[in-house]
């Protein structure tokens, strides 16, 4: 099933129609009082986009634009950009074993992460920054870190296809630079900030076949779609950033925080049975500044903003960021 987010839906509707965010949230209110509560919001939302006329989106058919790419998609094209690359990573599970790659896809409406399975993660040898390719054949799934498009044997690849080109990328969502006080809940930003705490990599077990995570009964580990299997691990990671004007906590997924750490994951993985190893890795990343750009969230838990990374930057020129900061409040006072 083809899922779309509520700030999508939103999105599409003050894109189409001119209306103000308040606008629709305030129509989507109503419209949820109409039916008694007996809708979600993101469903009082798709009547309000058909009550406006708004098609929420095209058939998949033909090439889409990374703004268009919604989860549950089947038989995806799309051109983009090669802005970030992982490294090959063979697994081994029980009787299972393969290869995966990863990298960040970006054309003039935004990223998204395209993840390679078997023979398609040996290309990763071939892209590097800034070339472009053409997918075709990709699915959409959804997981904690966004959408992502995934290439399995049927899929293809084409690196740097005849007569293509992209435009200038559009990071997420236009991400604003922003100091720490000024971030708002459920706006895509960009922080320079240093690293003044870092909290040791939370690991866990997630299935070799679709990447989601496990639920583990008695001796077991259960995945929702492939029943029992081996595990793999994936891992995620928390730190404290200061810009001087306040702190935020900032997570950090697996493909960010192997940015982040500058290793391979095989490298990691050693900090799951040996924690205390990890002590020499805080030390060194400790008073580093750094550039993230990510969506701020509330954690309900504590009741705070933390910040989501989709992409990380290290060693960023201190200067000249705070000089392109200082512009962009000058241009969005």
């Amino acid at each position: 099933m083809i899922k779309i987010p509520l700030t999508d839906i939103t999105a599409k509707i003050k894109d189409k129609t001119g209306l103000s965010d308040d606008e629709i949230s305030s129509r989507i209110d109503s419209k949820l009082k109409q039916l008694s509560g007996l809708i979600s919001k993101e469903g009082a939302a798709h009547i309000i986009a058909n009550e406006l006329g708004v098609k929420l989106f095209e058939a998949s058919g033909g090439k889409l634009e990374i703004k268009n790419i919604l989860a549950g998609m089947r038989d995806v094209e799309v051109l983009g950009k090669v802005m970030q690359a992982s490294e090959l990573r063979e697994f081994k599970t029980g009787e299972r074993e393969g290869k995966v790659a990863s990298f960040i896809l970006g054309d003039e409406t935004g990223t998204i992460r395209v993840v390679m399975w078997g023979s398609q993660a040996e290309n990763i040898k071939n892209l590097n920054e800034g070339i472009i390719v053409k997918i075709k054949g990709g699915y959409v799934r959804e997981n904690a870190r966004g959408k992502e498009v995934h290439l399995n044997e049927r899929s293809k690849l084409i690196i740097s296809p005849k007569g293509e080109s992209v435009g200038e990328v559009k990071f997420f969502q236009e991400p604003k630079k922003k100091s720490i006080k000024d971030l708002h809940e459920n706006e895509t930003a960009e922080i320079l900030a240093t690293i003044v705490q870092v909290f040791e990599p939370k690991f866990f077990e997630v299935c070799p076949k679709c990447n989601k995570r496990l639920r583990q009964h008695e001796d077991k580990f259960i995945c929702e779609l492939h029943n029992t299997v081996a595990p793999n691990y994936s891992f995620v990671m928390s730190l404290f950033l200061d810009d001087g004007t306040e702190n935020i906590r900032a997570v950090f997924f697996r493909s960010q925080a192997e940015r982040l750490l500058a290793m391979p994951f095989n490298e990691i993985l050693k900090y799951k049975d040996e924690p205390e190893k990890f002590d020499e890795v805080k030390t060194k990343l400790l008073g580093n500044i750094i550039k993230v750009i990510g969506r701020v969230n509330k954690n309900k838990m504590f009741d705070r903003p933390e910040l989501i990374a989709n992409m990380v930057f290290l060693n960023p020129d201190p200067e000249e960021e705070i000089k392109r900061l200082e512009e962009e409040r000058l241009k969005n006072p």
